[in-house]
């Protein structure tokens, strides 16, 4: 098969140039290409054998620049808050500690009126008083009504008991119904809304 073209004319300028399109190379050395950098560069601040235009001898691993003190800061503390709302009590958590409380409210009821029995038979009230009442309602047949005996410390024990007892099961169930109500009503009004705040 013949080449009917003819001779070709050579383009040596694109062997050797640039080809078209592209940028000249920049004269001088070559070397690596080191893009700009916004910091100093550690060691003598110096890249690539040379120091770049601009910057000090500062090393940035070396002694820092001290920082001064702005005049104008806040010294004095800062309080932090935070609205917070209470959507919805469990009612199971406010039975188990309302029925804890209750107890403690129980057993301080009975022991309170232990201590109270106490200093009242030491001060001679129940004699007084009982003598008085028992010549009140005395006759030639009995002796009247003997209020010390009545009003003996087992006796007043068992009855502050019993009142600890009934207190323990109805403040346990209204807390419990109570938590029931707040639920209801939180649904509609959004609940109790708290504010806090931390002192730093």
């Amino acid at each position: 098969m013949t080449d009917t073209r003819g001779p070709q004319p050579q383009y040596e300028g694109y062997a050797t140039g640039p080809l078209p399109g592209e940028r000249e190379p920049a004269p001088g050395p070559s070397g690596p290409y080191h893009p700009p950098q916004a910091y100093q560069a550690p060691g003598g601040g110096t890249q690539g054998g040379q120091q770049r235009p601009g910057q000090g001898g500062g090393t940035l691993g070396g002694a820092q620049a001290t920082r001064k003190p702005r005049t104008g800061a806040r010294t004095t503390p800062r309080t932090r808050k935070a609205r917070l709302r209470v959507a919805k009590a469990d009612p199971w958590s406010v039975m188990k500690v309302s029925f804890l409380l209750s107890i403690a409210l129980g057993i301080c009821t009975v022991v309170a009126a232990a201590i109270l029995w106490m200093v009242m038979d030491a001060m001679g009230v129940f004699t007084t008083v009982g003598g008085t009442i028992s010549e009140a309602t005395g006759s030639n047949e009995s002796n009247g009504f003997d209020l010390q005996s009545f009003l003996s410390l087992p006796r007043v024990l068992i009855f502050t008991s019993v009142i600890a007892v009934i207190d323990v099961v109805l403040a346990t169930a209204l807390a419990t119904l109570g938590a029931f109500i707040y639920n209801l009503s939180a649904g509609f009004v959004g609940g109790v809304e708290l504010t806090l705040a931390e002192d730093e």
